[in-house]
């Protein structure tokens, strides 16, 4: 089970990234007709993509405007080269994006993608345009969820899916069931044992073949299962010992319809139309109404705001790390005069209302860009070197709403306690501290701890200042310097 939900939440996280990209490309433009949209099918074969692209070279030789000539040359040169990384076709298929885009500063930018889907696109593309088509890539997210169908009444049952807009149905059969009656006299006992006894093979054998249909090498192929039927069946199933526990844990409604077979099945998906929309709604309810019951509780077991939860994620604190997905938050790698480098987060009004946080101490100057990136695309790439399952959420729903407005769009659940006021008052002048404690703190995470610190012996005035300054430069085995009583805690309780 917990192997299943890490897979659901790796493809959220393609999904996601598959998102972010079509934003980008819808968003480019280019010059002529040099932005290339490549996509292969599965099965297919690079050679003959390759030759394609070696006829449309030499097509493309014949453009009268020399500038729209080179372009898109270059283009389709670059998208051949990308074709050569690759022996045959990925699983899922191929698609490539290469061109020339213009930025919002006016100037011409090359752009060259490649990557294989998060699921199979059977869909065979090559267009050359002034903007890059992502229609497929589209519909892949579109039908990202496939729902299992379960309809059974007093003639048969019907197993279904429905991935997106296609149905299918995947296996039916029918049966013969007697009915209620008044007769049979001093039979009429072993009659309704007969019938009851039927009833229960008939709800054994569906539970069988649901196990068949929708578990698929010991995993759940379906996102959700919704049980449907004119009679009484669908009920004693789902409450049934002999209905799989994997299969009755995705059981999301449960519908009356008036029809048996096909046309059941289409009455069901009418009817929980609105409940399959809305399972993603559902899952980050349960996420993030979990996250609020930790705070409610008081039991410290959760961090909110970029600061907080990433000091946690460097303690390997954190369990679950829940994120808005479009959190609006840059990271930036800096380098100092001392040539020391400097991790900082920003959001665009920080960055709007002034650049103090990028000048230097020493010198008054900013300090040098290394590198700048969303914060979210490097925590997709970054949450498994902190041991941390991430969760992308909207704020579409009351409880993501909130979870945006109110904290920062950003936060945790922890493995564990954390006092972050405790790691704020740490005395980095104390060598005590210093030399036991600061050890057990990720090199990452001192800086911020010193940071804090000093803003600790600011608030604690001359005295306690003064008190540090007396032991700067004194040894733990010198005269006068305090040493812990015996019974005090060890240095990393101070942490938890």
């Amino acid at each position: 089970m917990a192997d299943a939900q890490k897979d659901e939440a790796e493809k959220n996280i393609e999904i996601w990234k598959v998102k972010k990209l079509i934003k980008r490309l819808e968003a480019a433009r280019g010059n002529g007709t040099s932005m290339i949209s490549l996509i292969i099918p599965p099965k297919d074969q690079i050679s003959r993509a390759a030759k394609m692209l070696a006829e449309e070279y030499g097509t493309a030789s014949n453009i009268k405007s020399r500038v729209n000539r080179q372009s898109v040359l270059s283009a389709i040169t670059s998208t051949q080269q990308r074709l050569k990384l690759y022996n045959k076709v990925p699983p899922n298929g191929l698609v490539v994006y290469c061109g020339e885009i213009l930025t919002s500063e006016g100037k011409e930018r090359k752009v060259n993608i490649d990557f294989e889907p998060f699921k199979p696109i059977n869909t065979s593309l090559y267009l050359c345009d002034n903007k890059f088509h992502t229609e497929a890539l589209a519909e892949l997210l579109e039908s990202d969820q496939r729902f299992g169908f379960i309809i059974m009444d007093g003639n048969g049952a019907l197993f279904g899916t429905l991935s997106g807009n296609t149905r299918d149905i995947v296996h039916k059969f029918s049966v013969d069931l007697p009915k209620k009656h008044g007769r049979g006299g001093q039979s009429a006992l072993r009659f309704a044992r007969l019938r009851e006894e039927k009833r229960h093979n008939y709800v054994r054998k569906v539970a069988e073949l649901a196990v068949q249909n929708f578990i698929t090498n010991d995993k759940v192929n379906v996102a959700g299962l919704i049980l449907a039927g004119s009679a009484d069946f669908k009920n004693d199933l789902n409450a049934s010992d002999m209905f799989d526990g994997r299969l009755a844990s995705k059981v999301i409604k449960v519908v009356d319809v008036s029809y048996g077979g096909e046309n059941g099945f289409n009455q069901a998906i009418e009817l929980s139309s609105e409940t399959l929309g809305n399972v993603k709604f559902i899952q980050e309810k349960k996420l993030i109404g979990k996250y609020f019951e930790e705070i409610s509780q008081d039991t410290g077991r959760v961090c909110y705001g970029i600061e907080d939860t990433l000091k946690a994620l460097e303690l390997g604190a954190v369990e679950t790390l829940i994120v808005f997905e479009n959190l609006e938050i840059t990271r930036w790698k800096l380098k100092d005069s001392q040539n020391t480098e400097h991790i900082l987060h920003t959001t665009k009004q920080q960055e709007a209302s002034g650049r103090d946080a990028f000048l230097d101490k020493e010198t008054g100057q900013e300090m040098e860009v290394v590198s700048q990136e969303s914060f979210l695309e490097w925590i997709a790439e970054h949450y498994k070197d902190f041991g941390t399952n991430l969760e992308f959420v909207s704020d579409r729903s009351t409880e993501g709403n909130q979870f945006v407005k109110g904290f920062g769009g950003i936060g945790g659940i922890l493995r564990y306690k954390v006092n972050f006021e405790q790691l704020a008052d740490i005395d980095d002048d104390d060598e005590y501290y210093d030399g036991m404690l600061l050890e057990m703190i990720p090199r990452t995470t001192r800086r911020g701890v010193r940071a804090r610190g000093a803003a600790a012996r600011q608030r604690a005035g001359p005295r306690a200042r003064g008190r540090s300054s007396a032991l700067r430069g004194k040894k733990p085995d010198e005269p006068g310097y305090p040493h812990a009583p015996s019974g005090a805690p060890e240095p990393a309780s101070i942490l938890l």
